[in-house]
């Protein structure tokens, strides 16, 4: 794999240390995905660092799903996050998931209640939020804050056992309602939620939070360094209570570095199952999500991912990364692995007169002109090909070199041709143009008589194969981000939506070599002057390829 070690970078720094004073002797992380959702380009950073410093340092990765909250979590969600994972290329040493310690959670609970540090609370979710306080002020003690262990035992029980309804109790951390981090004021680490779990069945009617069963899972895990985004920072002194209440024998250390946002690109989970779930999108792997799913599809390769998140490094502070930065990397991964072939998206059929209409011939041309290990391939030609509409003007501007009636242009590895009339329908459209072409001008011959200022593609209309082209653009309209939109108020939804690019997909039709006929799901090419294209895994199919447009050829970007 490329780029197996990290840059430099604050982590690695600590873990060096680590390593060097004898804290540990092994480094473990864990990659914890909670099954809510495909996996999307941030998870990639998060995927990386956990397994890249890991495997740098001679340890090892578990990957495990977050499981508590059987609501909003399914199977299918598991087999692709895993999926995921395998195509960038990473292989865990432990499959894991929080619902395995479901029991041990449960006594870790139990242990905290009768220290005097958890309580069973009756007040409903509004009630809890409302005494919650805010960053100016002061909470206010639940009036069941201080019922006695022997009750709060047996009403943890009881919900355990089913007694209570959805949302009646909740257990709550008990450490103080004046901290001025809100997330040690009596957090809720366990709720009653009659909801069948993928992994435990019926066997549970009450679940841990997040918060709570994330460090008890890095712990029993045996976790050195627990590495994640920078929106948890706030959560590390709980987590740290978390494992010292619960007397846990292993002692893992929390570690934030900044997530990776990218210009024009949702990684909110909620907003994406949004965009599936209204039918904004074709599924989470439509190639305009971010999704790993949705980027392999497009064609990206795990190979241009892994180095994009090489490049932006890993740091304390968040920040937004330019969308040409991504780009700019598939088409370094791809420029010298892509064939280079032709294609034409919009036809215009051109007949060329003078050419003998029994005659056919064969171009040889290089399939990669920077790969020459890449081989040659063979191009037909004959009396009528087509080109692109947009190389043919009847009225061009100044200083267009294309087609139009008497200009000359060269076709690639072709001749020169030259127009010398317009065929037009009923509406004044032009349906075909007619040229003449000069047998002297084929390329390769050496001729130099004469220059011509323009170079065309085309497609031998004989033997075209017709092909569908995606050309996709990104889905959130430029200047808008993640961290542009409002993601905490539910009424800001409609405003999200509203930043939906409805020209994301253009479908057009049009034909490729006849070379290309046999081609298969994530096939890559690149199409001259047209861009690089994937072929598409769920509607090409044999006889009818389509075509996905990862990148066009040309960018603006300048790496530092």
């Amino acid at each position: 794999m490329e780029n197996p070690s990290t840059p430099s970078n604050f982590i690695k720094n600590v873990i060096t240390e680590d390593l060097k004073s004898g804290k540990v002797k092994e480094i473990v992380t864990r990659f914890p995905p909670e099954p809510n959702g495909y996996l999307h380009i941030g998870h990639a950073r998060a995927i990386w660092i956990n397994f890249t410093l890991a495997a740098e340092f001679g340890g090892k990765t578990n990957l495990r799903f977050d499981d508590t909250n059987p609501v909003k979590e399914d199977t299918e969600y598991v087999k692709s996050i895993q999926e995921d994972v395998k195509w960038l290329g990473f292989e865990w040493e432990e499959l894991r998931f929080a619902s395995d310690y479901f029991d041990e959670m449960y006594n870790r609970a139990v242990l905290l209640i009768k220290k005097g540090k958890a309580f069973i609370d009756d007040l409903s979710a509004d009630q809890i939020r409302e005494t919650r306080g805010t960053l100016k002020s002061p909470g206010s003690n639940s009036p069941y804050r201080d019922r006695s262990v022997e009750e709060n035992l047996e009403l943890f029980e009881g919900m355990r056992d089913g007694k209570f309804s959805d949302g009646a109790k909740v257990l709550r951390a008990k450490i103080d309602m004046s901290s001025p981090n809100i997330n040690l004021r009596d957090p809720i680490i366990y709720r009653i939620s009659h909801t069948y779990h993928h992994n435990t069945g019926d066997k549970w009617c009450i679940y841990p939070m997040y918060a709570f069963a994330h460090p008890l899972e890095d712990a029993i895990e045996g976790i050195t360094h627990s590495l994640c985004s920078l929106e948890f920072e706030d959560q590390r002194p709980f987590y740290d209570w978390v494992v010292a209440e619960c007397e846990m024998p292993n002692v893992p250390h929390q570690y934030e570095f900044g997530r990776l946002n990218v210009e024009q690109t949702l990684t909110s989970k909620r907003k994406l199952k949004l965009l599936v779930d209204e039918q904004h999108v074709d599924g989470w792997d439509d190639p305009r999500m971010p999704t790993i799913s949705g980027l392999r599809r497009l064609g990206y390769t795990p190979e241009a991912i892994r180095n994009f998140i090489y490049e932006t490094g890993i740091s304390k502070t968040q920040g937004v990364v330019d969308l040409q930065m991504q780009e700019h990397f598939i088409r370094e991964d791809l420029k010298l692995k892509a064939p280079r072939t032709m294609a034409v998206l919009n036809p215009l059929k051109v007949v060329i007169t003078n050419y003998p209409e029994d005659q056919n011939e064969w171009f040889e041309v290089e399939n990669n002109i920077e790969n020459p290990e890449m081989g040659n391939r063979q191009v037909p030609f004959s009396r009528e090909i087509y080109i692109e509409q947009d190389d043919f003007m009847e009225v061009p501007p100044n200083k267009y070199f294309r087609l139009f009636p008497g200009n000359e242009v060269r076709l690639k590895n072709a001749y020169f041709i030259k127009c010398n009339e317009v065929i037009k329908d009923e509406e004044g459209h032009v349906v075909e143009i007619h040229c003449t072409y000069d047998p002297e001008t084929k390329s390769g011959s050496g001729f130099t008589a004469r220059k011509v200022k323009g170079t065309i593609h085309w497609i031998d209309a004989s033997q075209a194969v017709p092909a569908e082209f995606r050309l996709y653009e990104p889905l959130i309209k430029a200047e808008e981000s993640d961290e542009e939109i409002d993601e905490t108020e539910e009424k800001e939804e409609k405003t999200f939506l509203d930043q939906i690019n409805p020209n994301s997909l253009e479908i057009v039709q049009g034909f490729i070599e006849p070379g290309m006929k046999d081609v298969v799901p994530q096939d890559k090419f690149q199409f001259f002057r047209h861009g690089y294209f994937n072929v598409d895994s769920k509607y090409s199919t044999p006889g009818h390829p389509v075509f996905n447009r990862i990148v066009s050829l040309k960018s603006s970007f300048k790496m530092k």
